[in-house]
């Protein structure tokens, strides 16, 4: 079990990779979480470096794509911080990314809180207190060099590979009386390729997914809160981009986004 000491000590660590855009094989042996717990307390604490209220989170590893990417068998929650989350149509910077590339994805945005409790929320529930539904795109990536080979316990300490993410405005539909399992998905780069999905490739439906991260955060004392964003998780197979692109993600009814990879 790790020390408060070594919990901050790993979180110090991860936020000098991400500000200054720079990786490490994995943590530490005396750093490295042992089980989901410790990574949240860790992730928790990547949150409190970021500069404004926290904008909701994201699950990676939904489906058969994003979890042979990540080489892990389950879901994971991350944090989406605020200063990285940017409107459609933004150009945002690819960097120096270890993965590059982009997922299309259905976001909710909630609009009542699901706090810690007890027992599990229905996806009755959860769905009662989303006040709108998104197309969203997830531009991921690592502060580890191996990513694929560390587990899950050190990617959720690194925030589960977020980096930026693009929201797209709510979709103008009775979102509640479709079949988001069905829904059909790309991502399409400018001039170039494009990759179909649908719904059912996040757990399924990305109805599902939402329920799972509501619970999953009640079980670690964590709230779903407010006006948080939730990204589901992607209904393609990660796209390969590189910068100088433009990238278009399509949600059917649900609407699109773009960005602009510089």
């Amino acid at each position: 079990m790790l020390t408060e000491s070594q919990r901050q000590q790993a979180a110090d660590l991860l936020w000098d990779c991400w500000a200054h855009g720079r990786r490490i094989p994995q943590l530490p042996d005396d750093l490295r979480p042992a089980d989901r717990k410790e990574a949240y307390d860790i992730q928790a604490r990547l949150e409190a470096r970021s500069f404004a209220p926290l904008a909701g989170w994201k699950i990676g590893a939904t489906g058969p794509g994003g979890q042979k990417l990540l080489n892990v068998d389950a879901p994971l929650a991350g944090r989406l911080l605020a200063e990285r989350v940017h409107r459609n149509g933004s150009t945002v910077s690819l960097g120096d990314s270890l993965m590059s590339v982009i997922e299309v994805e259905v976001a909710f945005r909630m609009r009542r809180a699901l706090p810690p409790r007890a027992t599990p929320y229905t996806q009755d529930e959860v769905l009662d207190a989303v006040g709108s539904i998104h197309p969203a795109i997830e531009i991921p990536d690592s502060r580890y060099d191996r990513f694929k080979e560390v587990g899950a316990a050190q990617l959720i300490a690194d925030n589960t590979c977020a980096d930026q993410f693009v929201l797209g405005a709510p979709a103008d539909v009775d979102w509640r009386a479709l079949d988001l399992a069905a829904l059909k998905t790309y991502g399409r780069i400018n001039g170039g390729e494009q990759r179909d999905g649908e719904g059912a490739q996040v757990l399924g439906d990305p109805r599902v997914a939402l329920t799972w991260l509501a619970n999953e955060l009640s079980a670690h004392g964590l709230t779903l809160g407010e006006g948080h964003i939730v990204a589901t998780g992607s209904t393609i197979v990660p796209l390969a981009v590189r910068a100088g692109q433009t990238i278009l993600g399509d949600l059917g009814v649900l609407g699109s986004v773009t960005v602009h990879l510089a």
